[in-house]
C-alpha cells in the first residue's frame, strides 16, 4: 500500500515538472467582434500533456487542429475558424478591420489549378485537372455578376491540364501538365502555352527539352525581363495526365522566349512544385513536395501518389543573380504543418503565401508562420482579384472559395 501511495506522489510530482512552462488558454477568439478568428498565443509551443497527432494515413493528413489536447479545452476553438493568428502585431495588416471567408463554388474531387485573374475582364481563370483525364476545358469566374458565376471556357485549340499559370503583357501563360498523342483532335505535349484572349487563339511556346518530353510544368512565374521560370515534377505521371512515363530529372528551368533557351537553374529538390518570385525580384521561393510520391516505372501503368510525413515539404528561398539567370543560396525557409506546400504566392508586402493541405499559410520574409487561412478542402492554388488587389480566392479538391482581408497581392502587367 505505502509503495502504491509513493508511486503516486512521484507520478503527480513528475506530472507537474513535464508541464513546467505551459500557460493556457492554447487558444482564444481573437475578437468579440470576430469570432471567426482565432488567436493561438505563443504558438502552442508547450502543449499540456497527454497530446497527440495522428500521423498520415497516405493519402491524407490530419490538421494541426484535429490535434487531441484534452487538457485544455480551448484547443476545440482551432477546427472552427476561418483564420489562425500566430502573430498578433503582424496579423492586423494582414486580416484588415473585417476579414471574411466565403465557400463559394463546390466542385469535383479533380485537382482544381493555375488561377490567373485578368483585371481588363474582372474575371478568374483557373484549370481542372483529373480525375477524369482527358478533362479540356479551363473555368472561368465572372466577377461582375453579384453573386459571381462559374461557367466552362475552351480556347483554340484547347491547353490540356494547365498546372500553372499567370498574366504577362496582355497573355495569359500556362504550364501545360497534360500529354497524349491524341486529345482534342490534336496531339498536346507537357509545355508551355499562350492564350490571346482577343482573339481565343492559344499558342505553343516550348514542349521538349532537345527532343525529350518534360515531366509536368507544374508553376511558374515570367520574370520582368520576360523570362519564364518553372517547375517540373512527376505528377502528371502519377495522376495519369500524360501518355509517357518521365524522360527528365525533376528540375527548375528559366525559358527565354526571345531566343528558345531552355537553362536548368535548380535540380536538388524532391519534387519541385511551387514557385514565385519576390516584389523586389531579388529572392525566388520554390515548394518541395517530395512528401507526395510514388513509383516510376516503364513496365506499370502509373501507380498513383502516397504522403510520407517524414519525406520532404518544404519552402525553399534562393537568392536571384544580379543579371536574373541563376539561383544561389539556397536556404530551407518553411516546413509545412500541414500536408504539402503547394501553390505559392509573394504578397505586394513580401509576405509568402502557401497552399498547405486544407488551407493556406501567410509567412514572413523570414519565414515566421503568421495567420493561416482554414477551409474544407485540399488547396492547390490562389490568386488575388480586384481593384485593389485585397480579394484573394482560393482552389483546390471540391471547392473554390473567397477571402476579403487587408493583404494585398502583386500587380500582374
Amino acid at each position: 500500500m505505502l509503495v502504491s501511495i509513493i508511486a503516486s506522489i512521484l507520478l503527480s510530482i513528475s506530472y507537474s515538472y513535464a508541464q513546467t512552462g505551459f500557460v493556457g488558454p492554447l487558444a482564444q477568439i481573437y475578437s468579440p467582434s470576430l469570432p471567426n478568428v482565432v488567436s493561438i498565443n505563443q504558438y502552442a509551443s508547450v502543449m499540456p500533456y497527454h497530446f497527440f497527432r495522428n500521423t498520415s494515413n497516405g493519402t491524407t493528413t490530419p490538421t494541426f487542429g484535429s490535434t487531441s489536447v484534452p487538457n485544455d479545452t480551448s484547443f476545440a476553438l482551432v477546427d472552427e475558424a476561418d483564420f489562425l493568428v500566430f502573430d498578433h502585431e503582424r496579423a492586423a495588416e494582414i486580416l484588415g478591420p473585417n476579414p471574411s471567408y466565403e465557400y463559394v463554388f463546390e466542385v469535383s474531387e479533380a485537382v482544381h489549378e493555375a488561377p490567373v485573374y485578368v483585371a481588363s475582364q474582372n474575371k478568374l481563370y483557373l484549370s481542372q485537372l483529373a480525375p477524369p483525364p482527358g478533362y479540356l476545358p479551363q473555368l472561368v469566374v465572372d466577377l461582375n455578376q453579384d453573386p459571381p458565376t462559374l461557367s466552362e471556357y475552351l480556347s483554340d485549340p484547347p491547353v490540356y491540364a494547365p498546372n500553372g499559370g499567370t498574366f504577362h503583357n496582355g497573355l495569359i501563360y500556362w504550364g501545360a501538365s497534360g500529354g497524349n498523342n491524341s486529345i482534342g483532335g490534336t496531339e498536346q505535349r507537357v509545355g508551355l502555352r499562350t492564350l490571346d484572349l482577343s482573339t481565343n487563339k492559344s499558342t505553343t511556346i516550348l514542349n521538349n527539352y532537345f527532343g525529350y518530353y518534360f515531366n509536368t510544368v507544374d508553376d511558374l512565374f515570367v520574370h520582368p525581363n520576360g523570362d519564364i521560370w518553372f517547375t517540373d515534377p512527376y505528377y502528371s505521371w502519377f495522376n495519369a495526365l500524360t501518355d509517357t512515363p518521365p524522360q527528365l530529372p525533376a528540375a527548375t528551368y528559366r525559358f527565354r522566349p526571345a531566343t528558345g533557351a531552355v537553362t536548368l537553374v535548380e535540380d536538388t529538390l524532391i519534387q519541385p512544385n511551387g514557385i514565385a518570385l519576390a516584389p523586389n525580384a531579388r529572392t525566388v521561393y520554390i515548394s518541395d513536395t517530395g512528401a507526395v510520391s510514388g513509383p516510376i516505372t516503364p513496365f506499370l501503368p502509373p501507380q498513383g501518389s502516397s504522403f510520407n510525413a517524414t519525406d520532404k515539404r518544404t519552402v525553399y528561398a534562393f537568392d536571384l543573380s544580379d543579371d536574373a539567370t541563376y539561383l544561389t543560396n539556397k536556404r530551407a525557409f518553411y516546413l509545412s504543418p500541414d500536408w504539402a506546400p503547394d501553390g505559392l504566392k509573394v504578397a505586394r508586402n513580401g509576405y509568402v503565401i502557401a497552399g498547405t493541405g486544407q488551407g493556406v499559410d501567410v509567412l514572413s520574409a523570414s519565414g515566421e508562420l503568421l495567420v493561416r487561412v482554414q477551409t474544407n478542402y485540399t488547396v492547390q492554388n490562389f490568386a488575388w482579384v480586384g481593384e485593389e488587389l485585397r480579394e484573394f480566392w482560393l482552389m483546390g479538391e471540391g471547392g473554390i472559395s473567397r477571402v476579403r482581408w487587408g493583404l494585398q497581392g502583386q500587380e500582374l502587367v
